[in-house]
């Protein structure tokens, strides 16, 4: 597989809303990754615009905890 760049998640953008990272693609789109896919081990986020891919590094540990996580720390604490 041939990808256009390598990304470090950090320099990548975090929409909370749409649970998705995504970064500037040289067509004037932009890379989209969603955060679910992250958590599978996928690596591949892609340009919905034209044919270009970048791979996505990053550590699972630096992933936003899922809210069902959150969710039940919280219950199991009171």
């Amino acid at each position: 597989m041939s990808f256009y760049d390598e990304i470090e998640i950090e320099d990548m953008t975090y929409d909370a809303a749409l649970e998705i990272y995504h970064y500037p693609c040289p067509c004037g789109d932009r890379f989209e990754i969603a955060i679910a896919d992250l958590r599978d081990g996928e690596e591949v986020a892609v340009c919905p615009s034209c044919s270009l891919m970048i791979k996505v590094i990053f550590d699972m540990d630096d992933l936003p905890r899922e809210e069902k996580e959150d969710a039940q720390k919280v219950a199991v604490a009171t």
